[in-house]
């Protein structure tokens, strides 16, 4: 049985890394691109470049960003009063699909997790306490995983903050539990975010 050449397999290897990539769609998109124009592959491996030096975190958020701050903490008629607690800057796209909220985010990085070593101080929640502490902000919304972890770093942030004065709500059920805002859809999204609840 004839063996892909090594350039090819360490290709398909370095796709097959990537999120929603399996083992047979890496090696069909290896193959494409030994095979497409050299000017096309440039031309894609150059966009790759530019989009990892190009795109860097906003320093107030924590979202995807090109200048700083980004397009959201910069806008004048968002909702300064109410801050979105997400995981991770792409959960902030799917949020904003929804086109039912209209406030700040904050990323924490993750969330609580004990059995893999990773404990408050290791997300952004002094950043959120500092950005709540000077902005006028009434409400924290916590739009986080529905898993154990998550419950517990909602749980945590409810304490935190209700402590304070602030109002914490969390999504409403809605969203599949066990999984992360990647996997909802926009109409899933947009009840949860109407449906929301305090803690």
């Amino acid at each position: 049985m004839p063996t892909l050449p090594e350039p090819i397999t360490t290709l398909t290897a370095a796709l097959n890394k990537l999120p929603g990539i399996g083992p047979r769609s890496a090696e069909r998109i290896a193959l494409h691109i030994v095979q497409e124009e050299q000017g096309k592959i440039s031309h894609l491996a150059q966009a790759i470049l530019d989009a990892r030096e190009k795109i860097q975190l906003c320093d107030l958020c924590g979202g995807l960003t090109e200048k700083q701050p980004c397009s959201i903490c910069d806008h004048p008629r968002r909702d300064n009063s109410v801050i979105c607690v997400v995981e991770q800057p792409t959960d902030i796209l799917n949020v904003e699909k929804s086109g039912a909220y209209n406030g700040l985010y904050h990323v924490l990085g993750g969330r609580i997790s004990p059995i893999n070593g990773v404990g408050p101080e290791d997300l952004r929640i002094a950043e959120l306490e500092q950005r709540t502490g000077r902005e006028a902000v009434t409400e924290i919304i916590l739009a986080l995983s529905t898993d154990v972890e998550g419950d517990a770093t909602s749980y945590y942030l409810a304490k935190q903050f209700a402590a304070k004065g602030k109002k914490v709500s969390q999504l409403a059920h809605g969203l599949p539990a066990g999984s992360g805002l990647e996997y909802a859809d926009e109409v899933t999204l947009r009840h949860a975010l109407e449906g929301r609840r305090e803690m």
